[in-house]
Formats: C-alpha cells, structure tokens, sequence
C-alpha cells in the first residue's frame, strides 16, 4: 500500500478480533518483530524475486534463515511456523521464470532450518495457486482431476520433498475468480448457501466450487501417491470493489456461509474435518497489480485506514457484528483535490486524468464498482484526488496544468466515498529516525 498502518496498530487489531494465526508476503523485520510476544502463529516468505538467489547458493538460504528466522525465534520471540518458499510461482502468466529456481530454494531453506535446529517445528513451504492442477474441459469432477501437465514432473518432485518433510500443501483457492474468468460460470455455486446446482462426482454431491476445487486437488495428491498429505488453503476470500460482482453484499454472502462451513467442521466429502484456512485480505492494497483485475486492490476485510467493511462472524456462529477497527490512526488534512470549474484550457485534461490513474488508484471508476454512477466531472475529481491523496496531499500534486484545485469541502458524492489518505506507517516510522518501511501485507487465518 502506499500508506501502511504502523505494524503495532495491525497487531493490535489482530489481537482484538482474537486471530491467531497470520500470513505474511515477506519477512520485513520491523512487521515481524511487532508479532513478537503475542503467540501468534506467523507464516513468513521469501517473495518471488529472491527465489534465484536461495537456489543459486546454499550459503543465501542459511543467510535469510539467520536473519529473518533465528533472530525472532526465541522464548517470548516470535511463534513462526512456517517459511512460503515464493507465493504462486507457477502461474501461467509468469511464462515459466520460476520453473528452475523454486524447488532447488526450497529444498535449501528447509535445509538451513534443519541446520539451525528448527526445521522440525518451522517448515518450509510453496504456496500455489490452484491452477496447478485441473479436470479436463470434456470431464470437469474432482476425480479427473491431476497436476498440470508442463509441470506435472515438477509437481511430483514438490510435493514429495514436502511430504517427506512432513510439510503441508499450500494451495490459494478463489471462489470469486472462477465467477470472473468464465462468463458462464453458474453464479450461486460460487457461494456456500446451496441455493445453486450441484455436480455429482462417483456419488459424491458438490454444491460449491470451494469443495469441488479443493478435492480436485486431493486427487491429484493421491494420483501423485502422497494420498494423507496435509492440505492448507493459503488465501480464500472475496473483493468488495472494482468489478461488478466485487462488492460488500457478496463478500458478506462468501464469508457468512464460509465462516459458518469453517464452524461446523465439516471439510470436504473427501478431507472431512477442521480445515487450516486463511482468509484473503486483511487491508486493503492500492498499489497492487490490477494485471488480473481492478478487484486486485480491494481484498481486504478492512479498509486502506483499518475500518471493517460489513459486519460479519469470525467463529462462524452468525452473530454478526462489525469486527474491531485500527485504533489511533493518524489522517492527513481533511482536504480534497478537485476538478476546478473555472479552468479554460482542457486540452490536456484526457493526458492529465490517464496521468492520475496510472499514478493513483481509479479502480472504484469502473463498470459496476462503488464510483460508477459519477458524472463526467465527478470522475475527473475522483482521479485527481486519488492521485493527491497518494502523493501525501503535497500542493504539487493538485495542479494538473491549472484543471484542479484544493478543498476543504469533502468531495464525497452519491454514494462515492472521495478518500482522505492516513498518515504512513513509514513516515511517522522515518520521524522516528529508524528506516523506512518496506510495504507488507498480513493475511487474516481462521
């Protein structure tokens, strides 16, 4: 995010709702050492970019292993489980650049934890997505399910050092993207209500896609002969924003009937039980990638300023309230950047609208999504004021060859919330004169 909370106003919040268990997407030192004493179980990462240079030498995983494990791990420390070897390597979009380089990091990393005398309660791990493995177009069950076949070798070798290191499969199944990739996709088998069709697999019934996906994978697990493997749902949840189907009444609608599935306990027909599940997101991301989708930066339960989005029930008993927001967040002035009225020359204004977008955040603009009812000039002020709002409101930022101007009246109109940034956890960070913090998101567990 371009303005982080400070990681003790995070933890805090955590603490409050009583989760227990948080994902990270990398190991900054300051987000991790705010975990420490807390008992939460944390499940760190090595991003993408560093899986070449922990396949490349052994000696840069027992490095990372001294300075993002070992050092937090001690009595009253920080209770890591787990170590995410990259974070969905092998999707297709990323043409192969992680094939040679995630298996050789992780085999050195869970070697380095050995050395280190933690390996056998802090296990390395890759989470995937849950492309990894599909049923054929001609025969979409479970049971047709298998590896994919340009990985498939691969797959074998993975999930065979994991099971031999008593490691579990992470996998990130979402619900909301089989609703989105296929414009034909039946709409309620994306939800738990059972309001929807169901498919019959070897007199096994699924009346969601959460279920049917998971099971696809547990048999490509058994094909692949590690049938007992643990199974960990890396990231499942629901965007609010930036598509039409991406709002708060469907997201309520997924999290009230997963949390409730997650209370009962029932699994899956084929993993029957308590499943370990983590939900997907805790905050919300404005500088995320929107390559996938505009949805991308709007996962979060919470908003950009630590406020929950609609009531829900983290024990899945349906007494819903709103869970427990940031507390002491600081807010840059209350002031907004707006279309100026009295500009004459708008020749620029497309170049200077596209300049804000591609530089701020326009994904509630679009088709379906929270700001989609604007007029033309609501539009262009939503622009501008994201973009003002990201660079710290500075002056500089609200010009726009002339076409905007600074207001203390809130912009907000009909219905479109017009933002007033916090202030970032990495500046109030620097004010202290330590360094700057590198942007990390928590991932909420069940």
């Amino acid at each position: 995010m371009s303005h982080p909370m400070l990681p003790k106003t995070v933890v805090q919040m955590l603490k409050a709702n009583g989760i227990g268990k948080v994902k990270l997407f990398d190991a900054d030192s300051w987000t991790v050492s705010a975990l420490a004493g807390t008992g939460m179980e944390v499940m760190l990462a090595i991003p993408n970019d560093q899986l070449a240079r922990m396949s490349s030498r052994y000696g840069n995983a027992q490095k990372w292993v001294k300075e993002n494990v070992t050092k937090h791990d001690f009595n009253g420390g920080v209770n890591i489980k787990y170590v995410a070897v990259g974070n969905e390597p092998f999707l297709q979009s990323y043409n192969g650049s992680f094939l040679h380089t995630t298996l050789p990091a992780l085999k050195n990393i869970q070697k380095a934890l050995d050395e280190a005398g933690v390996g056998n309660r802090i296990k390395a791990v890759v989470p995937l997505n849950a492309d990894v493995y599909s049923s054929p177009t001609n025969n979409p069950v479970p049971s047709a399910g298998d590896f994919r076949s340009d990985i498939h070798g691969l797959m074998l070798q993975i999930v065979h050092f994991l099971h031999d290191n008593n490691s579990p499969f992470v996998v990130n199944i979402y619900p909301f993207l089989s609703l989105y990739q296929n414009p034909d996709f039946p709409f309620d088998f994306a939800f738990f209500d059972g309001t929807g069709r169901t498919i019959t697999d070897r007199n096994v019934s699924y009346s969601n896609v959460f279920d049917a996906n998971h099971d696809t994978l547990v048999w490509s697990l058994r094909k692949a002969g590690v049938p007992d493997m643990k199974i960990i749902v890396g990231e499942v949840g629901w965007p609010t924003d930036g598509d039409k189907r991406a709002n708060p009444a469907n997201a309520k609608r997924f999290y009230d009937g997963f949390l409730k599935k997650m209370a009962q306990k029932t699994g899956t027909p084929l993993k029957p039980g308590k499943m370990d599940v983590y939900l997907f997101g805790l905050i919300d991301e404005d500088m995320k990638s929107v390559l996938p989708g505009n949805f991308e930066r709007h996962w979060g339960i919470f908003t950009y300023d630590g406020r929950p989005k609609f009531p829900m029930d983290l024990s899945g008993q349906g007494h819903d309230k709103y869970l427990v927001g940031a507390s002491g967040v600081q807010y840059l002035p209350a002031q907004w950047c707006v279309f100026n009225e009295e500009a004459k020359d708008l020749k620029a204004l497309p170049a200077n609208v596209g300049y804000a977008c591609s530089n701020g955040d326009c994904t509630a603009l679009g088709y379906g999504s929270s700001c989609d009812n604007l007029d033309k000039r609501g539009n262009i002020s939503y622009a501008f004021n994201m973009y003002f709002q990201m660079q710290d409101q500075d002056v500089r930022a609200c010009d726009f060859d002339g076409m905007a101007k600074i207001t203390t009246k809130n912009a907000s109109q009909n219905g479109c919330l017009f933002p007033v940034q916090i202030m970032s956890g990495a500046v109030r960070k620097s004010a202290l004169g330590w360094v700057t913090l590198l942007g990390v998101v928590a991932v909420l567990l069940v």
